[in-house]
């Protein structure tokens, strides 16, 4: 369908051009795939400790640090689905879902299983700065292995990310949230967040995707 400019209602048309352009393409593409999701609840008492470690690292940061981590153990999942091929890579390479006024970009941190906390965090931050200024090069979007969304700054409790394509998984992160939980006969609250992964079902299966999870959780949760 044609919108017409001049018609009435009509504030702008804009058209889509650059990363925008192609990222557009990549999301008709990811609803291609046969995708399924998996979700499970995480204690976050422990990442929101990682200030501790490095007093301006983020939650985030920690969090990539675990992804890395688990993915080195799980490289079902450190991959790329394309014409019928899985090309699985031996270094693990997170992007990070960034809101701009140009729209969502995904800065890439690369090499991230070899970097230490304080690495990562420098990383992140540059990339995250320089994508909210508009000057991320082809080079800093480009080459990511596996995907991190995590909304929960803007209170969304749990969501469903697209993939984006030709990676195999993206992990989508809700908001941490007070919860009572009963353990050993007692109850207490417990900071909790979602976390929601969406696999390609070409490469990965649901024994797979669950074994990263679960790894992905204990690995946040220790201290």
């Amino acid at each position: 369908m044609t919108v017409d400019a001049s018609g009435p209602g009509v504030r702008d048309v804009v058209p889509l051009t650059g990363i925008r352009r192609t990222a557009a393409r990549r999301m008709i593409k990811a609803w291609e795939a046969p995708a399924f999701t998996l979700t499970l609840t995480v204690d976050m008492s422990a990442a929101l400790a990682v200030k501790q470690r490095d007093a301006q690292a983020t939650v985030t940061d920690r969090l990539i640090e675990c992804c890395a981590r688990a993915l080195v153990r799980h490289p079902q999942l450190n991959a790329w689905y394309d014409d019928l091929t899985v090309t699985r890579f031996g270094q693990v390479n997170i992007g990070v879902a960034v809101a701009t006024d140009a729209g969502l970009m995904v800065p890439v941190v690369q090499g991230a299983d070899r970097l230490a906390l304080p690495e990562i965090r420098a990383a992140r931050r540059d990339l995250v700065s320089r994508a909210r200024e508009g000057r991320l090069g082809r080079a800093d979007v480009t080459g990511g292995t596996f995907t991190i969304s995590n909304l929960g700054m803007q209170g969304v409790d749990r969501f469903t990310a697209i993939l984006n394509v030709p990676q195999v998984a993206i992990l989508a992160i809700g908001a941490t949230s007070e919860r009572y939980v009963r353990r050993d006969g007692a109850g207490e609250w417990v900071p909790q967040a979602d976390f929601t992964l969406t696999c390609d079902h070409r490469a990965v299966d649901g024994a797979t995707g669950a074994a990263f999870l679960t790894e992905l959780r204990a690995l946040i949760e220790t201290p």
